[in-house]
C-alpha cells in the first residue's frame, strides 16, 4: 500500500477516538479548495512511507491509539486497500475510511467483510452542481449516487459531509442536497479555510456562519443529525 503521508496522533479524524490518519496518494476529483494538492497532483513524486514504518508504530501505540484514519487522496483508487485494512484489523484497531464514493462496490465490500467501522462520505455539491465542484466540466455521478445509496439504506455506520464553498453552495443547492440524502443519519457541514496547499482556491470564499445557520434549517426536514465543524456554534 502506497502511504504518503502520516499524523500519528489526531482527536478530530475519527470522532469519539484517538486516531491515527495515514493518507494515501492520487485522487480521481481535482477539488479547487483541497487542502492535499501535493497527494493529488504530485504524487509519483513524493516519498512514501513503509507498511513495516507504520505497522511498527501501529503495533508499538496499542492502548494509545483507538484507531486509524485512512484518507487520501482517494484511498479506493488502490487495488491493495482492503489487504492494508485487514493487516490493520489484526492488530485490533478500529479503521475509519475517507471516501469521495465513486467506488460503491469496494466500499460495500470492505463494509460487508469488517474491513472498515465507519465511513465519511463527501457530499461535493447537489447533483446538477457536482462536476464544477470537483473541478470538472461534466461529471456521472452515478457511482457516487450508488454509493450514498447504499449508506442511505442503513448497512453501514457512516457520516456525510460537505465543505462548505460560498461560489458553489447557494440555498437552492442545500435544497438539492437534502432531497438527495433524504434520511440520512449523519450529515457535517465543513467550514471551508484557505491555505497554500489548496489546488486552486484564490477566488473561494468560506460560508458565512448566518447562512450556514439557514443552510440547517433547510435540512433539518431531511437529515437525522446535522453537525458543523470549523464554526463557532
Amino acid at each position: 500500500m502506497k502511504i504518503l503521508g502520516i499524523e500519528k496522533m489526531s482527536l478530530v479524524d475519527f470522532d469519539g477516538l484517538v486516531a491515527c490518519t495515514l493518507f494515501t496518494g492520487g485522487c480521481n476529483f481535482k477539488c479547487p479548495f483541497c487542502h492535499n494538492a501535493l497527494l493529488v497532483n504530485e504524487f509519483d513524486n513524493l516519498p512514501t512511507i513503509s507498511e513495516s514504518e507504520i505497522f511498527d508504530y501501529l503495533e508499538k501505540r496499542k492502548g494509545v491509539l483507538d484507531g486509524v484514519c485512512i484518507s487520501g487522496g482517494e484511498p479506493t483508487l488502490h487495488n491493495d486497500l482492503a489487504l492494508f485494512m485487514e493487516k490493520i484489523k489484526k492488530l485490533g484497531y478500529k479503521i475509519k475510511l475517507d471516501t469521495n464514493g465513486t467506488n460503491p462496490e469496494l466500499v460495500k465490500s470492505l463494509h460487508q467483510n469488517g474491513l472498515c467501522d465507519y465511513f465519511a462520505m463527501d457530499i461535493k455539491n447537489d447533483k446538477d452542481g457536482y462536476a464544477k465542484v470537483i473541478g470538472f466540466d461534466k461529471f456521472d455521478i452515478a457511482k457516487v449516487e450508488k454509493t450514498a445509496e447504499y449508506f442511505l439504506s442503513g448497512n453501514a455506520d457512516y457520516e456525510f459531509r460537505t465543505t462548505l464553498i460560498n461560489e458553489f453552495h447557494k440555498k437552492e443547492n442545500i435544497f438539492g442536497i437534502s432531497e438527495w440524502i433524504k434520511g440520512a443519519n449523519k450529515y457535517f457541514l465543513q467550514k471551508f479555510k484557505f491555505n497554500e496547499n489548496c489546488i486552486n482556491a484564490v477566488d473561494l470564499s468560506p460560508v458565512d456562519d448566518k447562512t450556514v445557520l439557514e443552510f440547517i434549517e433547510i435540512l433539518k426536514p431531511n437529515v437525522k443529525k446535522i453537525g458543523t465543524r470549523g464554526y463557532d456554534f
